[in-house]
């Protein structure tokens, strides 16, 4: 159809190539007209019910989202959202469709933040959890240690996936071969609860589990000030009342 590769093809499976980042940009729009079509209909028939839209990295919408909407609805009992978790590519490809109205995620480069707002909520830093009752919160904790017990990671491309091999890498250590890599931060939690897997993750994502004496940080130290997570919006956006007060109940969400 577009006459030139959208995919490539590695061990981890299909990657989009630039090309095809552009032409699921154009993908969406379509889909996005359609679902506009759509609504249109609804609301010649008295179906015009405010829906919220939004798009989530997998650690920020666990990390973030219980509370505020939990919040949100106890105040607002008849807004719909729709909660979508994706990589920051797929954000912020679905924001400047139309597709998505709120994103959470983080700044990328600039040719691909052209139209979009940013505002800082937080920085994450990354945390290595364990269940409670784990055997290497017996011992000395080394990084190389560490990496003899089995371990969930997010995919290759993404910031917490580099974060991990950064710090791997600074004390002579690589992620083994038998680990887990998926973006379901659901999995993820369950796996280490569970089992005794070594969790590499945003700190965001499992800050009231590890309040919660859930799942207990390895006394590893990490690098770097933390990764900027924010809300993302397009400049030209126009907000429902809906829309605005999720908004404020995110910013609100934030320590001060």
């Amino acid at each position: 159809m577009t006459g030139t590769r959208l995919f490539e093809r590695g061990r981890l499976g299909a990657q989009l190539t630039l090309v095809g980042e552009q032409f699921l940009t154009h993908a969406v729009k379509v889909l996005d007209a359609l679902n506009t079509a759509g609504q249109a209909l609804n609301r010649k028939e008295g179906l015009n019910n405010d829906v919220v839209r939004i798009g989530a990295l997998p650690t920020a919408a666990l990390g973030i989202l219980p509370t505020v909407i939990g919040q949100f609805h106890k105040q607002q009992k008849d807004i719909t959202l729709q909660v979508a978790t994706m990589n920051n590519t797929m954000l912020l490809a679905g924001l400047k469709s139309g597709e998505i109205d709120i994103g959470i995620g983080r700044m990328s480069d600039p040719e691909l933040m052209s139209g979009l707002n940013y505002e800082l909520l937080f920085l994450e830093s990354l945390k290595l959890v364990v269940r409670p009752g784990h055997p290497l919160l017996q011992e000395t904790v080394t990084l190389s240690r560490v990496m003899e017990w089995p371990v969930v990671v997010s995919p290759k491309g993404t910031i917490p996936r580099q974060n991990a091999e950064t710090l791997l890498q600074s004390q002579g250590c690589k992620i083994p071969a038998g680990c887990i890599e998926t973006l379901s931060a659901s999995l993820s939690r369950q796996l280490t609860v569970d089992y005794d897997y070594i969790w590499f993750v945003p700190s965001g994502a499992v800050k009231d589990d590890l309040r919660r004496g859930l799942l207990t940080a390895l006394p590893v130290p990490t690098q770097g000030a933390g990764e900027p997570i924010g809300i993302l919006t397009r400049v030209d956006a126009t907000f429902s009342s809906g829309a605005q007060t999720l908004l404020s109940a995110i910013r609100k969400s934030m320590p001060a």
